[in-house]
């Protein structure tokens, strides 16, 4: 009893301090891009692109960290959902950002594509905005919670593809490993999506997940690439 008591508090702490990490290290990288790179649009566009992706995910974080460490999630459940919420449409978003990002480097047209993009963009916010998803209930619906991120992993599937044909195509070494990253965070936010209400612990993946986005913003931060 005493151990799993103890194992418990590591975990909320380790938890607590890898997302206030996450969150200071992703709104710093945006807010630093952008004051580096007033002057280069596709990087400012990167920079906005990066908070809207730590703004939105602080809904989620801060008040899970504050559950974890006052009286549980249980009692935060209305929170946690407005904020689970808040964050697929962000993540939206910052797809159809890093798309435009991609389309300004590589200097592309893509006009089929990027109505394509928006329509998929559109699809998944819409749904999200369904009541039939339960977002500040304790029984959300798992039917919804797979209706929704259709659209929204074909949307990843389709930067996977272009973020991996552009960077060999145009020997960009900046974005090279950029589709591993956006494949990554799929492989580990899509088992969260179908099995973490049968079992809690695969809602780790997260941590990882999250690992791959921080990796997509540093990619970004860490210098310009021949097509700037």
């Amino acid at each position: 009893m005493i151990l799993c008591i103890i194992l418990n508090v590591q975990q909320v702490i380790m938890e607590s301090i890898f997302s206030i990490a996450y969150l200071i290290t992703v709104i710093t990288l945006g807010c630093l891009i952008i004051r580096r790179n007033k002057s280069n649009r596709q990087y400012r566009v990167f920079g906005i692109m990066t908070l809207i992706l730590g703004c939105g995910d602080a809904f989620h974080l801060v008040p899970r960290i504050i559950a974890l460490n006052t009286t549980g999630l249980e009692n935060y459940t209305a929170a946690l959902g407005f904020g689970t919420l808040v964050a697929s449409i962000t993540m939206t978003l910052f797809y159809v950002m890093l798309y435009h990002v991609l389309k300004m480097r590589y200097k592309a047209t893509w006009n089929a594509m990027t109505i394509f993009v928006y329509a998929l963009a559109v699809v998944r916010i819409a749904l999200c905005l369904f009541p039939q998803n339960r977002w500040l209930s304790h029984d959300s619906s798992l039917e919804w919670g797979i209706y929704r991120n259709i659209p929204f992993t074909v949307l990843g599937l389709l930067m996977i593809a272009i973020s991996f044909q552009m960077a060999r195509k145009m020997n960009d070494t900046v974005f090279r490993f950029l589709w591993l990253a956006i494949l990554l965070s799929f492989g580990f936010y899509i088992p969260v999506v179908l099995w973490a209400n049968v079992n809690p612990i695969i809602g780790m993946l997260m941590l990882p997940k999250t690992c791959a986005y921080v990796w997509i913003v540093w990619m970004g931060f860490r210098g310009k690439g021949k097509q700037d």
